[in-house]
């Protein structure tokens, strides 16, 4: 497996990571287990979850009963091998119905550190990301709490996801203004089919340091290979929930994409799982790629599809097929 550093950090994480997000959801406490087995037999040691993570039903409803669902199943079978992993995890978004626990205020920060340390069983989170921009709290006063548990040893690094571009140049600057511990990186959505933050983000994350890294490397399953134009979905699969996901993954252009990109595997003797992987794996600005399974063998086959070593021809070519 091979293992990257994070933007100009230190922080090192292998180039496939496993995202967590189905723990305590799509797939219950035993199949996260042997999920969670199987990613340490294949080298990976960037587990990524979030305190919200296990709030969601396999229809996609938001069940407030499963709070922290994750985190504890996590916290329950990672056991010695903590020590062995960067462990990844997020706060603000909202932990109750009345959103009284929700935000990136320094209080909430402190209470969502805390109520997750407790969940996954450790002295230390190495990356810990503020989940969604809160615009009702001032960046300083989000920095300043995370640099606090930086300095207390609660938290390694810190790192953002889903904020606008220009957020983030304004958290770069925030931090260095005042001399606080910075984010190190952004989370967000990166794939062949969802390509609109390489106009702006990925390039101001690059001009700082910063490192990236992608959630739905595989739009949804769309990239998997098991959806084609004109096929009825498959009714496991998560375009299958309903309209909402079908239009945002599926929409009649990105399956003409589909098309297009599994003639490129094809030709050269590969999959689209592997075109979709190794695409990823071939961005400079990518640290770690977070990649969901609710299936062991479904995890190995995203690790050894990363594997491909795309050359600036394949690259053209692909660039050809998706950027219509």
């Amino acid at each position: 497996m091979e293992i990257r550093n994070l933007g100009k950090s230190g922080l090192r994480l292998s180039v496939v990571g496993l995202g967590c997000n189905n723990f305590g959801g799509r797939i219950d406490e035993e199949v996260s287990r042997k999920v969670i087995d199987k990613a340490f037999d294949l080298g990976i040691t960037h587990f990524d979850t979030a305190d919200v993570y296990g709030h969601f039903s396999a229809s996609g409803a938001v069940d407030f009963s499963g709070k922290g669902g994750s985190e504890r199943i996590l916290g329950k079978h990672l056991g010695d091998r903590r020590k062995d992993i960067v462990l990844a995890t997020k706060f603000s978004q909202p932990m109750d119905p009345e959103e009284r626990k929700a935000g990136a205020s320094r209080r909430h920060a402190i209470e969502a550190v805390e109520d997750s340390l407790t969940r996954l069983k450790t002295d230390w989170i190495d990356l810990y990301y503020v989940h969604f921009f809160d615009p009702k709290t001032p960046l300083e006063e989000t920095l300043r709490a995370l640099d606090d548990l930086i300095r207390s040893g609660k938290v390694r690094y810190i790192a953002m996801s889903n904020f606008p571009s220009w957020r983030t140049v304004e958290a770069v600057w925030t931090a260095r203004l005042h001399n606080l511990n910075g984010f190190v990186a952004c989370q967000d959505e990166l794939s062949l089919l969802a390509r609109h933050h390489q106009k702006e983000l990925i390039p101001a994350l690059a001009a700082h340091g910063l490192g990236f890294v992608p959630y739905y490397p595989l739009a949804g399953g769309a990239l998997t290979g098991k959806y084609r134009k004109g096929a009825p979905l498959p009714e496991s699969g998560r375009l299958a929930r309903g309209k909402r996901y079908s239009d945002r993954f599926f929409s009649d252009k990105r399956a003409e994409i589909v098309e297009g990109l599994v003639a490129f595997g094809e030709a050269r003797g590969h999959s689209l799982l592997e075109v979709a992987m190794s695409w990823l794996a071939a961005q400079p600005q990518i640290g770690s790629i977070i990649a969901g399974a609710t299936r062991p063998d479904q995890l190995e086959e995203n690790v050894k599809a990363a594997g491909w070593k795309l050359t600036a021809d394949d690259l053209a070519e692909i660039d050809r097929i998706t950027l219509v």
